[in-house]
């Protein structure tokens, strides 16, 4: 038997901004938000709306980073949980938990540019930095003159 594997990857753009509230007596951080995912098909352009929960630091980055409009990249599980609204009505949520999680706006258009893995550490986005090919964190594209 084969084992199962939960992965999920997500590019588009926040519909709201997102919100954040702390759960067991104010200390773990929870942060959602949702994405719009644009596909172009036969029949035209279609739109799905991602919902997606972010947990302690990498919520509260989210949480202090992103904002409605923003194109940003998220990478997590999908989680489908049942729960009983206010109706006393049995419903199923589906959203993708993240554990990590890319702005990909340029900097003039907002805040992006660099990314969270979930484990505390914050790296360059792709084309940015020391990852983009041809260049440097300054951007000068000087790394062939570098001696070292």
């Amino acid at each position: 038997m084969a084992g199962s594997y939960n992965r999920i990857t997500l590019v588009g753009n926040l519909t709201r901004d997102p919100e954040i509230r702390y759960v067991d007596g104010g200390g773990k951080a929870v942060t959602k938000f949702a994405l719009a995912i644009n596909r172009k098909s036969k029949g035209g352009d279609e739109t799905m709306f991602i919902d997606i929960v972010a947990w302690d630091r990498l919520g509260e980055i989210c949480n202090q980073y992103l904002k409605k409009g923003m194109s940003a990249l998220v990478e997590g599980r999908l989680a489908i949980r049942d729960y009983t609204n206010k109706d006393g009505e049995k419903r199923k949520a589906i959203e993708v938990v993240a554990s990590d999680m890319q702005m990909l706006d340029s900097k003039g258009r907002g805040e992006g540019g660099g990314s969270y893995n979930g484990g505390g550490a914050t790296r360059p986005a792709a084309g940015v930095g020391a990852n983009a090919p041809g260049g440097d964190d300054f951007g000068d594209g000087m790394d062939d003159e570098i001696p070292f």
